[in-house]
């Protein structure tokens, strides 16, 4: 698609561009850890000898945060992520381009029909671990895990906040970051969505998290917020 392509500029974000094709669209992209393949049907670009793979922020939540004004993306060239709730690998290959070779992203995911397939993205990216487990249960995966510098937790559960604050205790460095997508329909239908993403931020804080930012990911996600916080330990 490079005959479509007017230029690929560095984002504030360290390892996300913005591609700018020649009918004056811009979207998000990250340099391809794995040239030649796709992973979810996203669009394929050359640029200047290098490979990017489009970001799309519709299938994304981190991809909604940072155009929705993400102060600072932490996730970066060669940190270790621990990914809960990694699906079939959409975001979390985009994430595994972004630490590049030198980072590590270990994937939780649940589902084992769906771990097959984060599996096969995982076969081309030497730097992404699928772990097929409940995130509930930390202590299954202890052993496969080292202290990492960012959690990124994406879990349709009641109990989602708990769970991102009770592996951050285990795997989470003094000092790392937590990035939560708050699915607000998992917690409570009856609330408003701002309200619950207040009181999750608030139960954050009273566990000596520093709330950093709290961006509603509409409309990217509706109902869904990104919260940015770090870890005191």
């Amino acid at each position: 698609m490079s005959e479509s392509i007017k230029s690929v500029k560095e984002t504030k974000m360290e390892n996300v561009f913005e591609c700018e094709y020649e009918d004056g669209t811009t979207r998000l992209c990250t340099k391809n850890l794995a040239p030649g393949y796709s992973v979810y049907g996203e669009r394929l670009i050359k640029y200047n000898g290098i490979e990017y793979r489009e970001w799309n922020a519709f299938r994304s939540k981190l991809a909604g945060a940072i155009l929705k004004g993400l102060k600072e993306n932490p996730v970066k060239k060669g940190v270790k992520v621990l990914y809960l709730g990694a699906a079939s690998g959409t975001t979390p290959s985009h994430v595994s381009d972004i630490v590049e070779k030198e980072g590590k992203v270990y994937g939780v995911e649940f589902s084992p029909r769906v771990v097959r397939e984060l599996i096969l993205v995982a076969q081309r990216r030497p730097n992404l671990f699928p772990i097929l487990a409940d995130a509930r249960f930390p202590q299954s995966y202890m052993p496969l895990i080292e202290n990492v510098d960012v959690l990124y937790v994406d879990i349709a559960q009641p109990d989602q906040t708990d769970i991102a604050i009770y592996n951050a205790k285990i795997f989470l460095k003094e000092g790392g970051s937590l990035l939560l997508a708050i699915k607000a329909r998992s917690i409570d239908v009856t609330k408003n969505p701002e309200e619950i993403f207040k009181e999750e931020a608030s139960k954050l804080e009273r566990n000596n998290f520093d709330v950093k930012q709290v961006i509603n990911l509409d409309p990217y996600d509706k109902d869904h917020a990104m919260v940015l916080a770090r870890f005191k330990g």
